[in-house]
């Protein structure tokens, strides 16, 4: 449908492969699958979840959100329910949102979820991004501790690029403005991510692993040189699976897990940056797995 090759989306974005979602499976539904298989690997049930926060900018209906529906499948015990729209910084938001409940004694236990089906957003003739998009989702299970492992979140804006990604009404597809993106990750992004690490009290050394918002694989890989961390564990999902927006950063994160990629008990930088024009980051530590 566009002027394009296989060749020249891997040299401008490094994606080789894409996942979108069937006709009628929902942003709701990857939540969901996401939400079971996150609470599978961390033992607990669904009576444990007080808090369900949704990171999406796709959700199909206005309300009840996809948190509520989210809730109603796992067949959760009262839990809060919110949705936010934060777009590709969205899970971050999302994490901090519930890290900071937990901490304020509000919450137990939450199910974080990041989840879009941007297929249904994308402009198929546009070149400029038809070939980025794709459809996932991510969730992680957080619950209170004596030893916190999700540190002080890092997170704002920048108002003169609210418009450089967009969902707008009526047409209801997605728009970048690529390069004033590209521009701002490559000039900008680090500062904000070695604040995150400042605040979370590590020094950049002792960051094992990176997994940023899986943008473009030619904004992560200056991104990791720019903080030095060329021989850390970087993330670069994007190449199996495209920008998926708020899904990016639990997607490659829970791949890397469940593949052995991330030392235990590790801190690992997470940082998203995206739609509004917002970004969001924190370090966490890595879950032990189990035996």
């Amino acid at each position: 449908m566009v002027d394009t090759s296989d060749e020249w989306i891997r040299q401008r974005t490094g994606i080789e492969t894409r996942h979108i979602a069937a006709e009628n499976e929902t942003a709701t539904d990857l939540a969901i699958n996401a939400a079971r298989a996150a609470l599978a690997d961390s033992g607990l049930v669904p009576a444990d979840i007080d808090l369900i926060v949704v990171a999406t900018c796709t959700a199909e209906d206005r309300s009840p959100n996809i948190a509520g529906r989210v809730s109603v499948a796992l067949g959760a015990t009262r839990p809060v329910i919110m949705d936010l729209n934060v777009a590709c910084s969205g899970f971050a938001h999302a994490l901090a949102v519930a890290d900071q409940a937990i901490r304020a004694e509000s919450a137990t236990t939450a199910i974080v979820i990041g989840t879009e089906k941007l297929s249904a957003f994308t402009d198929w003739t546009d070149r400029s991004t038809c070939v980025l998009t794709a459809d996932a989702a991510g969730a992680f299970v957080i619950t209170r501790s004596e030893h916190p492992g999700i540190s002080a979140v890092t997170w704002g804006s920048e108002p003169d690029l609210a418009s450089a990604v967009r969902i707008e009404a009526p047409s209801s597809t997605f728009v970048q403005e690529g390069k004033s993106v590209f521009k701002w990750a490559i000039s900008q992004a680090a500062g904000y991510a070695r604040q995150t690490v400042q605040r979370s009290g590590y020094e950049l050394a002792d960051i094992r692993a990176l997994v940023s918002h899986q943008a473009n694989l030619r904004i992560i890989e200056p991104l990791a040189r720019q903080l030095g961390m060329e021989n850390a564990i970087v993330a670069t999902d994007v190449t199996a699976s495209g920008n998926t927006s708020a899904a990016s950063i639990p997607l490659a994160f829970s791949k890397m897990w469940h593949n052995g990629e991330l030392p235990p008990d590790s801190p690992v930088l997470l940082f998203g940056f995206g739609g509004g024009f917002a970004y969001a980051g924190q370090v966490v530590r890595t879950p032990r797995r189990k035996v």
